[in-house]
C-alpha cells in the first residue's frame, strides 16, 4: 500500500492533553533526514510520539478530506440500524446503506488508517536509536513511549480487522510515497495475534497516569486493558475480557458521570471527564468534523433513524411511565428532526456554532468498561446475576424507565446477551460502535445469531431489496468491507474480499 509522504510532528506545547498548536505542524521531511537528522534527542522522539495522536485529527472539518475520526463514525455506524440518509447524504453513502457497496467507494479507503500505523511504526523504528545519542534519555522513558505507539497500532488495526476482515500486517515504517510495499493480506486470525501481543508488551510499560488531562488524550494502562478487553470479547476469550475489566475497575480511576443538569455537557461537550478513558481532544484550534455531518438540515449528510427513539429509547411508551432516558431526546437525538445531537449540541436544546465544532470523539468510556465485562459474565454459567447488576449500573445512571427493562432471566445467556446489546445501542448511540457490538453478537459461537443481521437489514434497505439483502448477509464475507480499487492496483499482493470480486 502507498504510506504518506511526511511524519506529522508537534511542534509546541499542549492543550486538553494534546496540542495547544494543533495546525502547526513540522513536516519532518522523508528518507535519509529521518533517519540522520531528526532522531537525535528525546524531546523529538516525544514530538513523534505526539504527532501520532496528532494524527488522529486529520481531516477536521474540511468538505474535501476525510479523517480518522469520520473514518470511525462512518464504518461504525451506517452499516447499522441506528443511522439513516439525509438530505445531504451522498451516493457512495446510499451504497453502503443500501448494501451494495463497490470497490471504487472512497469511504472503504483505509489510507487515514494506514498513515497513523505508519506513524507509529516509524517511532518504533527510529526511537530506540536516541537512547545511544541523548544521555538524558532513559529506559524507562523510551519503553514508555513504545507502549503508547505500540497499543495505538494496535488499536487502529483492531478498526481495520473489524472493517475488512483480513488485512495487510505492515510492521516496518515506509518514509515516502515511492517507497511502496507490496504485502499480501494475513488472516483475521493473524492480525488479531499480533494485535494481542503489541497490547501484552505495551501493558507493564505503559504509565498509569500523566498527572492530568493527559490522561484522556493519550494511552495509559488503562486505556491499554480497555482495549484488551474489547478485543478478548471480539475473539470470544470472556475470561480475558473479564479480567482486563477488572483491571480498570481496580484502579478507582474512573466513575459514571451522575445524572444532573449538567450531565450532558460534562461527558460529551466539555469531555476529559471521570468517566473518559481514551478519546481525540478537538480544541477550538482543530474541529471536529461532525458540524458539517449532522447539524444543518438542508446539508446534513445523516439522521437518527426512526427507531432510535420509538424502539431503542421507547419513547411512546415512556410518555405514560415517568420521565425518559436522559441518553434519548436532547442528547444522543433532537426528537423534533431526529438529528444527532450528541455531537452538535452545547445542552439539551441549544445548537452550536460550526466555529465550536470540537466535541471530543470517544474511543472509551468507563461505562463501555462494565458492559463489556457484563457481556462476558453472561457467556459465563453462573454469572448472570453479576452481569445484570454491572447493566443496571449502567441504567440507573441514565435513569432508564422500565418500558426497556426486559429482565433477562440470568440463566439464559442468549436473553442476557441480547439485552446487553439493546443497552449498548442506547448508552453508545452515534459513538461509532453500532455496527462492531451487533457483527461481535452475531458471529459468535459460529454465528448462531444470524438471524438478528437478517432482521436489522430488513429494516433499512427499501422493500424492493429486502430479500436480496437478507440473502446476502448469509455469505460472512459480506459483512466486511471491499478492498478499496487503488489499493488493489497498486499492491498486486492484495485479493479482493470474495464477496466483492468482479
Amino acid at each position: 500500500m502507498k504510506t504518506s509522504i511526511y511524519l506529522f510532528i508537534l511542534s509546541t506545547c499542549f492543550v486538553a492533553g494534546v496540542s495547544s498548536c494543533a495546525k502547526k505542524f513540522d513536516l519532518i521531511p522523508p528518507d535519509g533526514i529521518i533517519r540522520e537528522n531528526y532522531w537525535q534527542t528525546k524531546e523529538q522522539v516525544h514530538a513523534a510520539v505526539i504527532g501520532c495522536y496528532a494524527s488522529l485529527m486529520d481531516g477536521g472539518s474540511s468538505a474535501t478530506t476525510r479523517g480518522p475520526a469520520e473514518t470511525f463514525f462512518i464504518w461504525g455506524e451506517i452499516r447499522a440500524d441506528m443511522v439513516t440518509p439525509s438530505l445531504g447524504t451522498r451516493a457512495e453513502e446510499n451504497e453502503i446503506f443500501n448494501i451494495s457497496t463497490q470497490q471504487n467507494n472512497t469511504l472503504v479507503d483505509w489510507r487515514p488508517i494506514y498513515n497513523i500505523i505508519n506513524y507509529c511504526n516509524t517511532v518504533l523504528d527510529y526511537a530506540p536509536s536516541v537512547l545511544q545519542k541523548d544521555q538524558t534519555f532513559t529506559q524507562e522513558a523510551l519503553n514508555g513511549y513504545l507502549a503508547e505507539v505500540k497499543a495505538l497500532r494496535a488499536l487502529m488495526y483492531f478498526y481495520l480487522v473489524r472493517s475488512f476482515g483480513d488485512v495487510p500486517l505492515k510492521l516496518k515504517s515506509t518514509a515516502s510515497d515511492e517507497d511502496i510495499v507490496q504485502l499480501a493480506k494475513s488472516t483475521q486470525q493473524e492480525v488479531l495475534a499480533q494485535i494481542v501481543k503489541d497490547l501484552a508488551e505495551a501493558e507493564p510499560n505503559a504509565v498509569t497516569t500523566y498527572g492530568d488531562v493527559r490522561d484522556k488524550g493519550r494511552i495509559t494502562r488503562n486505556t491499554i486493558n480497555t482495549i484488551q478487553a474489547d478485543v478478548a470479547l471480539w475473539m470470544e476469550n470472556y475470561p480475558a475480557a473479564i479480567a482486563a475489566c477488572d483491571k480498570v475497575i481496580g484502579s478507582r480511576r474512573f466513575g459514571l458521570i451522575a445524572s444532573s443538569a449538567a450531565w450532558y455537557n460534562t461527558l460529551y461537550r466539555t469531555g476529559n471527564s471521570n468517566e473518559s478513558i481514551f478519546e481525540i481532544q478537538f480544541n477550538q484550534q482543530k474541529l471536529n468534523p461532525f458540524f458539517n455531518m449532522h447539524a444543518l438540515a438542508a446539508t446534513r449528510r445523516y439522521i437518527a433513524a426512526n427507531r432510535v427513539m420509538d424502539q431503542i429509547f421507547t419513547t411512546e411508551l415512556n410518555l405514560f411511565t415517568g420521565a425518559p432516558d436522559i441518553r434519548s431526546n436532547g442528547a444522543s437525538v433532537r426528537a423534533e428532526d431526529n438529528a444527532i445531537w450528541k455531537y452538535i449540541g452545547t445542552n439539551n436544546e441549544d445548537m452550536i456554532a460550526q466555529a465550536d465544532s470540537y466535541t471530543h470523539w470517544f474511543f472509551y468510556r468507563y461505562a463501555d468498561v462494565l458492559l463489556m465485562k457484563a457481556e462476558a459474565l453472561a457467556q459465563i454459567d453462573g454469572r448472570g446475576s453479576e452481569a445484570l447488576e454491572l447493566v443496571t449500573q449502567v441504567r440507573n445512571r441514565a435513569l432508564a424507565p422500565e418500558a426497556t427493562n426486559n429482565n433477562p432471566d440470568i440463566t439464559n445467556k442468549e436473553e442476557l446477551s441480547l439485552y446487553i446489546l439493546e443497552e449498548r445501542a442506547r448508552e453508545f448511540a452515534f459513538e461509532g460502535k453500532r455496527w462492531y457490538d451487533v457483527l461481535r453478537y452475531v458471529k459468535k459461537n459460529n454465528y448462531s445469531n444470524i438471524a438478528y443481521l437478517q432482521e436489522m437489514v430488513a429494516g433499512i434497505v427499501p422493500a424492493s431489496s429486502v430479500r436480496t439483502a437478507q440473502a446476502k448477509m448469509l455469505d460472512y464475507n459480506s459483512h466486511y468491507f471491499p478492498i478499496y480499487f487503488y489499493e488493489l492496483q497498486t499492491n498486486k499482493q492484495l485479493v479482493q474480499n470474495p464477496f466483492y470480486k468482479q
